[in-house]
């Protein structure tokens, strides 16, 4: 497959199924995971965009199928996996402590991505491979799946964009194993969109400029360091720039904001303002998918101030 033919953007990863708290006590459902956010956002962009894992036969495995056709995104990549589950995961909402996430996603189809399972020509053909470090972190052989895709993406050179979204529960190692893996794929990759509430944790350091040019030294060209209500700070070889977030009223549910701000980014390659507004966007309603806007509503967002 051409790059031409291609998608241009390959995201690799954990599809959930979630079930959002909503003021009145009951539950909304709808669709989650990281990457599969990062990859919403960016169809919604008009990115042409694909997806790499495995799902299995159940209820939610179908929803997220639909999804995806709905936005049009190519599930060629996707691998069946008969009886295994989907992950599901339960957000809940506190005025105090704002939103806590509860998982249920062991031995999950996803979570059994192997490198036997990938779509080698697909990412062969695409421009960008998109991942995370929730998609190292959920099992031993999806961490090796997504280590030969960045050997096979950097062989046929693709960019590979990479999201260390630290969760330490699901490191058996730890933090020491954590940053283990992602120093090591940070210098793998060639854009490298981490927050900075993570990277205060695996680098020790708390200053966002100082973090950035940490990163820089770590070996990717570009690093977007996203602050939430402080924007976010973008760095290359020639320094480190400070993109301002927008204002916006009260945030009601801020699931999947920092994945709309990968996806946004990835389409509109290094807009950070861009970015920011499709963010803060995804902070306005409730749920993961459900809450990315499109290319209307974010160039609309003046409306909103």
């Amino acid at each position: 497959m051409s790059k031409d033919a291609s998608p241009a953007l390959v995201c690799l990863g954990e599809p959930l199924a979630e079930l959002n708290q909503q003021p009145d006590g009951r539950y909304l459902q709808g669709f989650g995971g990281d990457v599969s956010n990062c990859a919403v956002a960016a169809a919604r962009q008009g990115a042409p965009t694909a997806f790499i894992t495995c799902l299995g036969t159940d209820a939610f495995a179908a929803g997220i199928r639909r999804l995806w056709e709905e936005e049009g995104i190519d599930a060629g990549g996707v691998r069946t996996i008969e009886g295994a589950p989907t992950g599901l995961y339960f957000v809940t909402h506190d005025p105090q402590r704002g939103h806590a996430f509860s998982y249920w996603r062991r031995a999950s189809a996803s979570s059994r991505l192997a490198p036997e399972h990938l779509d080698r020509e697909l990412i062969a053909g695409c421009r960008y491979l998109h991942l995370s470090g929730i998609s190292q972190a959920i099992s031993a052989s999806a961490r090796a799946a997504a280590d030969a895709a960045i050997a096979i993406a950097k062989e046929h050179g693709a960019l590979v964009s990479y999201d260390p979204n630290l969760r330490l529960a699901l490191w058996e190692g730890g933090l020491d194993e954590a940053r283990a893996v992602f120093e090591a794929t940070a210098a793998r990759c060639d854009l490298l969109l981490p927050s900075v509430e993570e990277m205060r944790q695996l680098t020790g350091l708390t200053d966002g400029t100082a973090i950035v040019e940490r990163c820089l030294e770590l070996g990717p060209a570009t690093v977007c360091l996203s602050q939430g209500a402080d924007g976010a700070l973008l760095g290359t070889a020639n320094g480190v720039k400070h993109s301002p977030a927008p204002a916006i009223p009260a945030v009601v549910d801020a699931t999947a904001a920092g994945d709309t701000f990968d996806g946004a980014l990835l389409a509109r390659l290094i807009d950070a303002a861009y970015a920011n507004r499709a963010a803060a966007l995804a902070t306005q309603s409730y749920g993961a998918a459900s809450s990315i806007p499109d290319r209307a509503q974010i160039e609309d967002f003046s409306l909103l101030a």
